[in-house]
C-alpha cells in the first residue's frame, strides 16, 4: 500500500480518483490547490503525487517544477493525470519533472499499472 498525495480541485475528479486508488490498497491525502499541496508534500512525503494541470493559483506544470526540483521532494514521482491531451502538454509536464503524463478520465488498469511501475512494485 503506497500513500499518494492527489493535488486536484475537482469534488468530483478527486472522489472518483479516491475510490479508485483505495480499491486498490492505497492511502489517499488529498488537496485542492498547488500552493496547498506542495505544502502537504513536503510535510507528509507521500509515495507518489497524482497532479491535475488546470488549478486555481498555481497551475501543475508550475507546482511539478517546485517538487521536481526541491531536494525535500525531488525523490517523490509525480504523475500529472489532466485533461490536457496535446502531445505538447504531456512533452511540458514531462520536462518539468513529471515521471508520466495520462490523460483525464484515465484507465482504471492503466493508471494502476503505472502507478505500480513508478512505485517500483
Amino acid at each position: 500500500m503506497a500513500r499518494i498525495l492527489l493535488i486536484e480541485d475537482s469534488p468530483t475528479d478527486t472522489a472518483v480518483l479516491t475510490q479508485l486508488l483505495q480499491r486498490n490498497g492505497h492511502q489517499v491525502l488529498a488537496s485542492t490547490s498547488a500552493e496547498d499541496g506542495i505544502e502537504v508534500c513536503k510535510r507528509e512525503l507521500p509515495d507518489l503525487v497524482l497532479m491535475d494541470v488546470v488549478l486555481p493559483g498555481m497551475n501543475g506544470f508550475q507546482a511539478t517544477r517546485a517538487l521536481s526540483r526541491d531536494g525535500a521532494t525531488s525523490q517523490i514521482p509525480v504523475l500529472i493525470v489532466s485533461t490536457k491531451g496535446m502531445e505538447t502538454d504531456k512533452a511540458w509536464g514531462m520536462r518539468q519533472g513529471a515521471r508520466g503524463y495520462i490523460v483525464k478520465p484515465p484507465d482504471e488498469g492503466d493508471l494502476v499499472a503505472r502507478i505500480n511501475e513508478l512505485l517500483g512494485s
